[in-house]
């Protein structure tokens, strides 16, 4: 179940500025975190939001989720994902490229999306992905809700969704075709090394 949550007061603290996005793990399950990250950072600058604009994403267990789904929509159990915006992204000027407006000058914080990797898992399977997939299409998902789309009509869900899905087919073909450099790269080495041109030549011995 996707949910969008009320404005909240986030928890996340100042993140890696030259990053924006900050990820803090406290689900007790081990997560390729920069790989959220950049699910996070794909969706951000293909949606146009400004380069200063900053993002919390926090990872937490069921039991943690359970409680914040009760509090915040008055839910019962956990749900996969919760976005907590922190301000309207047309009037603060965190889209398009724009400024964001921020009291002290410096970047503005987007909102906060909280994971649950338990609930992620739960879903892989029937939806014929893994783990990590759904964990992306979540991030996808909550970066949405904090610029203000929504499903709660069958109009809005067409639009979320068909753009969901838009930006994951383009972060995973992006995705793959990193992994391909990186693996041409390594091939490269490894071959240099075997041919004796991965280093500096060696110079004789002194006489």
């Amino acid at each position: 179940m996707h949910v969008r949550c009320p404005t909240v007061p986030t928890a996340a603290g100042g993140g890696d500025p030259s990053v924006g996005i900050e990820i803090r793990n406290e689900s007790g399950t081990t997560i390729p975190e920069a790989s959220i990250a950049g699910a996070a950072r794909f969706a951000m600058d293909w949606l146009g939001v400004s380069p200063l604009a900053e993002l919390s994403v926090l990872l937490v267990s069921s039991g943690v989720m359970t409680e914040l789904h009760e509090r915040w929509m008055d839910l019962p159990g956990p749900t996969d994902v919760m976005a907590f915006p922190m301000a309207d992204a047309d009037e603060s000027g965190l889209l398009a490229g724009g400024k964001p407006d921020s009291p002290s000058g410096g970047p503005a914080l987007l909102g906060d999306i909280v994971l649950c990797p338990e609930v992620a898992r739960e879903q892989a399977a029937p939806a014929g992905h893994s783990v990590l997939d759904e964990l992306h299409l979540l991030t996808v998902h909550g970066v949405l809700h904090l610029l203000g789309y929504d499903h709660a009509e069958p109009a809005e869900e067409r639009e979320m969704f068909a753009l969901q899905n838009r930006i994951l087919d383009e972060f995973r073909r992006a995705d793959r075709a990193s992994r391909r450099r990186i693996a041409q790269r390594e091939a490269d080495t490894r071959l240099l090394g075997v041919v004796g041109l991965d280093g500096p030549e060696e110079s004789g011995s002194p006489g």
